[in-house]
């Protein structure tokens, strides 16, 4: 057991580094780096198909799933540069997989880096890729016991999008109880709600990452 803990604990100190280096690198820069992490489904591309109709901000996204280049290629055809990683049952994105994203983008002609992680709610929120800000996406089928379910990822996301709204008069969902477990776990946080298709919620969203980069930046 002692073995074990000691190879982990190596493991996670390399890839610290390595997320290091690339928050160096996007300090430099000046780019803004956002990891968005929710279940499979939640509506993550989505969210960022409907950013880039509303955003005056440059952006590329590194896709991260099990397998196929789907969601990369939905995000290409946006013209957006998009580059995927696909880590073969892997559960998360790990830095030193980011990094090799990361080099494959003009960074110079970027405002912002959007990392669209493997649909989970539990490894991913362990791993520091080096972004500025975890962004929670959840949707209204999901249900609204997940925050105390994964206490972890509303702890340390800057935002909750809630996302799927038009579905509220179908699916039974607590929003009241949401939105009290999210603020009992992170009082500060934003919490937008979203019908990305509709382009609902959107707005906030964009101006609230334009705070963000600007924050930054200064």
């Amino acid at each position: 057991m002692a073995k074990t803990v000691e190879i982990k604990k190596s493991v996670m100190a390399a890839d610290e580094k390595i997320a290091e280096k690339i928050r160096s690198v996007s300090r430099e820069k000046g780019i803004l780096i956002i990891n968005l992490i929710g279940s499979p489904g939640a509506g993550k591309t989505s969210v960022l198909e409907a950013t880039y109709k509303a955003a005056d901000f440059r952006f590329a996204v590194i896709e991260g799933d099990i397998a196929t280049t789907r969601d990369a290629e939905r995000i290409a055809l946006l013209g957006v540069p998009a580059v995927q990683i696909n880590t073969h049952g892997g559960c998360h994105l790990e830095a030193n997989l980011v990094e090799s994203a990361f080099n494959e983008l003009d960074l110079d002609s970027l405002d912002v880096i959007f990392i669209e992680n493997v649909g989970n709610l539990v490894c991913p929120v362990e791993f520091d890729l080096g972004e500025d800000y975890k962004v929670a996406v959840n949707s209204i089928p999901e249900g609204s016991d997940k925050p105390l379910k994964y206490p972890h990822l509303f702890h340390k996301a800057g935002a909750v999008l809630l996302t799927k709204l038009d579905l509220l008069p179908y699916i039974s969902f607590d929003k009241e109880l949401f939105e009290s477990d999210v603020f009992k776990l992170n009082p500060r946080v934003s919490l937008i709600e979203m019908v990305p298709v509709q382009g609902k919620g959107i707005e906030e969203w964009v101006r609230l990452v334009k705070g963000w980069l600007e924050e930054k930046r200064r």
